[in-house]
């Protein structure tokens, strides 16, 4: 019977080492899986933490300091535009056809119909003063010129044509093409800057040349971007008092050696 006792023993342990083995590799798997785990919600929360900090950075750079009426996220996608038409070959068509990408390239319907000061905008890059692409936030698009801003009328509601030319699809805030007159001044003294707080996402000016027959796009700091000789010619442009006049406002300033270079 002690024989048979003792057989039965050797038998039940023998049988029990696999499930002491399985139960303690099972243990060990499941330790390791909830380690994986932890190690992964570590990881997912550091990761949240970096894109929180990417985020708050993407803001930051969203945000311009020194002109805070800045739409800036609109500005950069007008300059992205503005790459587009300096490259296609349209701003040596016809005046009008250039006229019109010039006003897609700022984020601007082309609306000559309209009522002016509800959307109107077939003065825009038409005269000698309506020149400058500014892109101003939704803050202060319906700040109005408090005198600050010579030769301009006081007041200058400007908000309601805004909303209603703007093309949404550059990003929040507005465009217009406001008046260049003052912007030789350092550091300038137009309705962008001084009304909307705000800088220009580019400056049409006509060049010297002996005809004015050739215009340049440029910058906030007065840098080229684009430029175009329209192929109707002179006739079809703005009237040459008004391409003059144009000029004679950004002389001496930092808007107008682009087109100093090209004319010379």
């Amino acid at each position: 019977m002690h024989i048979f006792r003792l057989a039965a023993t050797s038998l039940i342990a023998s049988a029990s080492l696999p499930l002491v083995s399985a139960f303690a590799l099972s243990r060990s798997n499941f330790i390791s899986q909830v380690s994986i785990l932890s190690f992964a919600a570590r990881r997912s929360n550091a990761s949240d933490t970096e894109c929180n900090a990417s985020s708050i950075d993407k803001e930051e750079t969203m945000f311009d300091t020194l002109y805070p009426g800045t739409a800036v996220q609109r500005l950069k996608a007008v300059h992205e535009r503005v790459k587009v038409i300096a490259a296609d070959g349209t701003l040596n068509g016809p005046w009008e056809d250039a006229r019109r990408r010039i006003l897609w390239a700022g984020g601007l319907r082309d609306l000559p119909d309209a009522v002016p000061g509800q959307g109107y905008t077939g003065h825009s890059f038409n005269d000698w003063n309506h020149v400058d692409l500014t892109t101003m936030n939704d803050e202060t698009s319906d700040n109005q010129n408090d005198g600050s801003v010579k030769g301009i009328a006081v007041g200058n509601r400007l908000g309601n044509g805004i909303r209603v030319a703007s093309l949404p699809e550059l990003g929040s805030g507005g465009s217009w093409s406001t008046c260049a007159m003052g912007c030789n001044q350092d550091p300038p003294n137009d309705v962008a800057h001084i009304q909307f707080r705000s800088r220009i996402a580019f400056k049409l000016v006509w060049v010297p040349n002996e005809q004015y027959d050739t215009f340049v796009l440029v910058d906030d700091d007065g840098k080229l971007l684009a430029k175009g000789k329209p192929s109707d010619g002179p006739k079809a442009l703005p009237h040459l008092r008004e391409r003059m006049m144009n000029y004679k406002i950004m002389e001496g300033s930092k808007y107008a050696t682009a087109a100093d270079q090209i004319a010379n």
